[in-house]
């Protein structure tokens, strides 16, 4: 099994990780980092794809949730999550409790999708809240290779500006990457001052952001599910083909 020789996970069993750091974002938002066996591991989990995490709701009944790290296997000696609490979520209630020396619950990898740099000439993504984790490992592991030339084209939707997750690490790609990443932000209930997008994604937002519908080309999108189910008939009215689309 390769991952046991390259990797922390095994993706038929659990295993356990200590948490090292936890830190405040936002009123409902914490990083969580992880630590790795040695400070030399690798976590060995493929571009694209996630992980389990196994915890306890409010009233201990076990609970398992996907999860994708923010971090890629470049990142040495440690994961990290950035988590959005809700206040009924069941996996929610496990993060809060967690404190620093805590461990948690792991198996993977897991998911269906498959990164091969240049495979494709650009990627339109469209992301709903939490939905931006996996997008935004992508673009890392996209624009941090310096043999990858594809382009990233990435609508981000949330309801406030407060919502806007990795909002910091986000711009900061666009403004170092400026040719090979660009990102449009739609809000819901946008501030009094707001340049981007309001509302919903709407079709003439994808045709204006994403690259135009191509052979060499894919639209990935994660998002809550009437989002994903909206933003596919979207995207199949302007003539992306199943082959062209990819949902996380």
């Amino acid at each position: 099994m390769i991952f046991a020789l390259v990797g922390c996970l095994d993706p038929e069993n659990f295993r356990e990780f200590k948490l090292v750091e936890k830190r405040q974002l936002s009123h409902n938002v914490t990083n969580f980092k992880f630590a790795l066996p040695t400070p030399t591991s690798a976590l060995g989990l493929p571009i694209g794809q996630h992980i389990s995490c196994r915890g306890q709701d409010a009233n201990g009944e076990e609970v398992i949730k996907p999860y994708t790290p923010t971090t890629l296997d470049s990142d040495l000696g440690r994961f990290e999550l950035v988590i959005k609490m809700y206040p009924q979520g069941r996996m929610s209630h496990h993060f809060r409790e967690m404190k620093v020396g805590h461990y948690m619950s792991v198996k993977g990898p897991k998911g269906r999708f498959k990164y091969k740099p240049g495979q494709v000439r650009a990627f339109g993504m469209i992301a709903g809240g939490s939905g931006i984790t996996p997008m935004f490992q992508v673009t890392r592991a996209v624009l941090e290779n310096p043999e990858d030339n594809t382009k990233v084209h990435l609508i981000y939707a949330n309801v406030t500006y407060d919502d806007i997750l990795l909002k910091d690490e986000l711009d900061s790609m666009a403004k170092n990457f400026p040719d090979r990443f660009k990102i449009y932000y739609v809000l819901n209930q946008p501030p009094e001052i707001w340049d981007d997008g309001v509302g919903f994604v709407s079709k003439e937002m994808i045709q204006t952001h994403c690259p135009a519908p191509a052979a060499d080309i894919q639209v990935l999108r994660c998002g809550p599910p009437p989002m994903n189910k909206a933003m596919a008939a979207h995207l199949d009215d302007l003539g992306y083909t199943k082959e062209m689309q990819f949902q996380f």
